[in-house]
């Protein structure tokens, strides 16, 4: 039993360490600017310092699922995130998959979702023609906003197919002015009941400035989202939550043609597997989101975020052997449910 004058201390400590790193934080969140990029490492750092780096890990793992789980999404050469969720009985598991990371690319699942909405509600159509957002070259961070020009006009169809299958950052930019901008986004995120979502960027601007912050190190809230936010969002588009069937139709439709990223998640499955996904990439950062679908009716909707590990090449094969891993441990869930159904008979 712990005594009083233990406990007093030990809540005097405590008190100390919070005020350190509020004091800490309310300095460094002055300016997320990039003239201050080392006043976020210096962020982390101190917080480290105070509380330990145990914040950031993987909490502890449960059973054999979240054990292996765990171990094959290790990450000391830099941060990973995972969560995936069995769509059939809910089961969810994560490693740090309330941790922000940088969503690059798989963004844009969200911003069609957005667009398709509009479709549903009459405010424009997929025959409807945008032009191409095109970037104009100018320095980083030389602009809130990073210039473009329109390009050739397309339908709004082909716009969303160029932007989840081949991730086309000049077709997602067309799209995104259409809904209204980041904002426009993040409101229909809000919408749909999903926090811990955000972008601050357009397209352009995110590629054009990126390179501040070393992912691998700091978690930023900008542009980012937890693994365990993007499931959600995943598995609401899924069940049809918030599209009408055949919005839902156009936008699955368009992540199971998804070319980039073969080394990643389709890479860790087996063949006969369905996988329709999502990739994204940015500095020191590589991602893919989606849907595995065993041939047997099985789905599993997952997100996978890597930072660091020395390389792309090594990041993927990281994400496609958490891939495996996730895949493999809900098959032996549903064995094992199999197993104790038979056995209760």
């Amino acid at each position: 039993m712990i005594g009083a004058d233990t406990l007093l201390t030990r809540c005097l400590v405590g008190t100390q360490r919070f005020i350190k790193v509020a004091s800490i934080v309310a300095a460094g969140a002055v300016s997320f600017a990039p003239a201050h990029a080392g006043n976020i490492n210096d962020v982390q750092d101190s917080f480290d310092s105070v509380f330990g780096t145990e914040l950031r890990a993987p909490r502890g793992p449960a059973d054999d699922f979240e054990r292996r789980l765990s171990s094959v999404a290790e990450g000391s050469q830099g941060r990973i995130g995972v969560a995936a969720v069995d769509l059939s009985t809910g089961r969810t598991v994560d490693v740090m998959g309330s941790q922000r990371f940088p969503m690059a690319s798989t963004s844009k699942v969200a911003i069609a979702a957005t667009f398709l909405e509009g479709v549903d509600k009459g405010k424009w159509s997929l025959s409807s023609e945008y032009p191409l957002m095109i970037p104009v070259a100018s320095a980083p961070f030389s602009s809130a906003v990073a210039p473009v020009r329109p390009g050739a006009y397309m339908p709004a169809r082909q716009l969303l197919e160029l932007m989840i299958t081949r991730s086309n950052n000049y077709a997602t930019d067309a799209l995104l002015k259409v809904v209204g901008g980041p904002a426009a986004v993040n409101a229909w995120v809000r919408r749909a009941g999903i926090d811990d979502w955000h972008i601050d960027h357009d397209i352009a601007t995110l590629v054009r400035d990126d390179g501040a912050i070393n992912p691998a190190k700091v978690a930023d809230k900008r542009d980012s989202a937890t693994p365990l936010a993007m499931v959600e969002l995943l598995t609401g588009i899924y069940q049809g939550k918030w599209l009408t069937p055949e919005s839902r139709s156009v936008l699955m439709g368009a992540m199971s043609r998804c070319v980039t990223g073969r080394n990643r998640i389709r890479a860790g499955l087996p063949s006969g597997v369905s996988v329709s996904h999502k990739t994204g990439s940015l500095n020191n950062t590589s991602s893919d989101i989606g849907f595995i679908e065993t041939p047997d009716g099985r789905a599993y909707a997952v997100a996978i975020y890597v930072t660091g590990q020395g390389s792309r090449p090594a990041r993927e094969a990281r994400i496609a052997s958490i891939a495996r891993t996730v895949y493999e441990g809900y098959l032996a869930d549903a064995g094992s449910y199999r197993r104790t159904a038979s056995a209760s008979r």
